[in-house]
């Protein structure tokens, strides 16, 4: 669990982010057009519960009046335009997660997620043809399959400020090789914790992520992984290896629509690599575009891998007792 501190404690860097999103969910807007909806039951199901909020159709931003576990004995579908969130209380999700289908414009924020159990659980489940998702300042543990799962031609997807421990198969993006249609993948990951995480922070096929400013330490497999024609923009992120050293693997598949098996590709940019972890090697891209993100976003809040960096992401990531704002009361 992510130690907790005051907000106005926060490094100036992450301050700035607290109200917007950055990278390729910018545009997401929840529900800030509809009416605060107050959750007032821990129950799975019924009045007041969650599983009701998320169901409605039409804008929400939820928020919570109590705190405590709520038990998910299925799938928890969120419907379009709704934020979810956790300031103000402490909500941890457990038994299964949220599953977000074909919808658009969601924000959550500052919750737990451990414990879901059974075959293909993940914590966030992000499939098909989902868009424009902010995933914030949430703490995500012990799942049997994913933490967050992007797949199924989801895109312009940000997840900032999260921390992720006790886990093995992290984060997928891109399902498999058959899928062509998740080339149209996009996702920013910055600013987050993977503390001692096997493997997947993230794992791509396809797509396009652009990763910054995140701490990813002991993994047991590798860091982060391009497979079938993925591309990875890796800049001022912290590797720092336990027994494992090799922080950027590749593997290779043949997509459905191609004769030939291919990798993908990894730019890594003012990474900062300790205790061993391997410089990223040069690769080859037989005549493939390496995207650059100011190719779709021309603003992002970034600093230098340092020390300093790495202090502020092993403190003030994850679910933080933050206060409500005022306007959302």
């Amino acid at each position: 669990m992510a130690t907790t501190l005051p907000y106005a404690d926060v490094d100036s860097t992450l301050r700035a982010l607290a109200g917007r999103a950055e990278g390729f969910g910018r545009f997401a807007v929840g529900g800030v057009n509809g009416p605060v909806h107050h959750v007032t039951s821990l129950a799975d199901e019924g009045p007041g519960s969650l599983r009701e909020a998320c169901r409605k159709k039409e804008p929400l931003w939820i928020v919570f009046e109590i705190s405590g576990t709520i038990h998910l004995s299925s799938y928890l579908n969120v419907s379009s335009h709704k934020t979810i969130d956790g300031r103000g209380q402490r909500i941890k999700l457990t038994g299964k997660g949220l599953r977000l289908k074909e919808c658009e414009n969601i924000i959550i924020c500052n919750l737990e997620f451990e414990g879901g159990r059974g075959h293909d659980v993940d914590g966030i489940q992000i499939k098909p043809n989902s868009k424009h998702i902010w995933i914030d300042r949430c703490s995500l543990r012990d799942y049997d399959d994913g933490l967050i799962d992007i797949t199924r031609q989801s895109t312009d997807i940000t997840i900032s400020r999260c921390y992720f421990s006790l886990h093995d198969k992290t984060m997928l993006i891109g399902a498999d090789p058959t899928h062509i249609g998740d080339r149209c993948i996009r996702v920013t990951v910055h600013h987050c914790f993977f503390d001692g995480t096997r493997q997947r922070h993230p794992r791509l096929r396809f797509g396009k992520v652009h990763l910054y400013n995140n701490y990813t330490r002991n993994w047991e497999v590798y860091a982060i992984c391009a497979s079938v024609e993925a591309q990875i923009y890796s800049q001022c992120n912290i590797y720092e290896a336990g027994q494992k050293k090799k922080a950027f693997e590749f593997y290779t598949e043949k997509a459905a629509d191609k004769e030939e098996a291919r990798s993908g590709l990894i730019t890594s940019e003012g990474d900062l690599l300790l205790n061993g972890a391997q410089q990223c090697p040069s690769k080859e891209a037989n005549g493939e575009h390496m995207f650059h993100p100011s190719e779709f976003y021309q603003n992002w809040t970034t600093e230098p891998a340092s020390d300093s960096l790495k202090h502020i992401l092993q403190i003030c990531t994850g679910w933080r007792s933050v206060p409500r704002p005022a306007e959302q009361c």
